[in-house]
């Protein structure tokens, strides 16, 4: 059975940092990896990918330089490193390989 499991999410402050974890069970843990965004009342929100050897990451331009998105291939797991993080950051942040979506986790960050 094909899974990805994120967890790490939570209530920060702003300025805060959270780890994002995402684990795949059931497949080969090969090819890209993304991390997707919705915020309430609002659409989905592309914030980063990364390719098979890690070496090729993007960002978009709202977390570029606060972001950090890796991989551990050997225990097929996705991170999202967030640092200093802003209110507009809060949303429930998805991980996704293709058509396979995992459940959510929430990131509220407020005072």
């Amino acid at each position: 059975q094909v899974q990805l499991v994120e967890s790490g999410g939570g209530l920060v402050q702003p300025g805060g940092s959270l780890r994002l974890s995402c684990a795949a069970s059931g497949f080969t843990f090969s090819g890209g990896y993304g991390w997707v965004r919705q915020a309430p009342g609002k659409g989905l929100e592309w914030v980063s990918s990364i390719y098979n050897d890690g070496s090729n990451t993007n960002y978009a331009d709202s977390v570029k330089g606060r972001f950090t998105i890796s991989r551990d291939n050997a225990k097929k797991t996705l991170y999202l490193q967030m640092n200093s993080l802003k209110s507009e950051d809060t949303a429930v942040y998805y991980c996704k390989n293709g058509a396979y979506w995992g459940q959510g986790t929430q990131v509220t960050v407020s005072s």
